[in-house]
């Protein structure tokens, strides 16, 4: 009985070996373990086109910064002409020593006029010598002007208004138009010349002489 059994191993040994080496290749023609391989070489070549778009988006950089340049320039050149402009408009805004000193005895303030009017002088902070001079529908920007006879003497230019003050009084004028804007204004130091003036009225040219004794 053992003899026979080993005669049927020994018979179907040959049949088992072929069915292996028969295995072997169809496990390495699987399209599940093809599949794998595959799939490297696909990611490499999905990986490619990417590295283009960085590669196109490094010359749009080149490209920006080639655009700030000019604009830089053109900044630079505007801040200068800017600088330039306030040069020009700070060295005509510049007045002489006479004219300055025209300036130190301009009354400011609040001042009272004929016919219940008002004007309001205010000096310049940011520019010496220069003045702001306001009123019911007027407001000019004015500098001092020298004058032969010592009255203080404020001329707007461009307004075409003149500012004057004398001793006792302040008028203003616009001369383009040929009209008083105000007159009678009078500041605190004004009042008391022209009160003092009504105590003791200056002799007038026209008056006679007194008699002689």
């Amino acid at each position: 009985m053992k003899f026979v059994i080993a005669s049927a191993l020994l018979l179907l040994a040959p049949a088992f070996a072929l069915a292996q080496t028969t295995a072997q290749p169809a496990a390495k023609s699987d399209p599940k373990a093809a599949a794998k391989p595959a799939a490297k070489p696909a990611a490499k070549t999905a990986a490619k086109p990417a590295e283009g778009k960085t590669a196109a988006k490094a010359p749009a950089k080149s490209h920006a910064t080639a655009k700030a340049e000019p604009t830089s320039s053109r900044t630079q050149l505007k801040s200068a002409t800017n600088q330039v402009a306030a040069g020009i408009i700070a060295a005509e805004a510049a007045l002489s020593p006479a004219e300055l000193a025209i300036a130190e005895r301009v009354h400011v303030g609040r001042m009272p006029c004929e016919l219940g009017a008002f004007v309001t002088v205010t000096a310049d902070p940011a520019t010496p010598g220069h003045f702001h001079v306001e009123g019911k529908g007027f407001k000019y920007y004015m500098s001092p002007v020298a004058t032969t006879t010592g009255t203080v003497r404020l001329e707007d230019t461009k307004g075409g208004a003149v500012w004057l003050q004398i001793a006792n009084k302040s008028m203003l004028m616009n001369q383009r138009a040929g009209q008083r804007l105000a007159d009678e204004c009078m500041s605190p130091e004004q009042v008391v010349v022209a009160e003092a003036i009504k105590k003791n009225p200056p002799v007038s040219v026209l008056d006679p002489l007194p008699a002689a004794k």
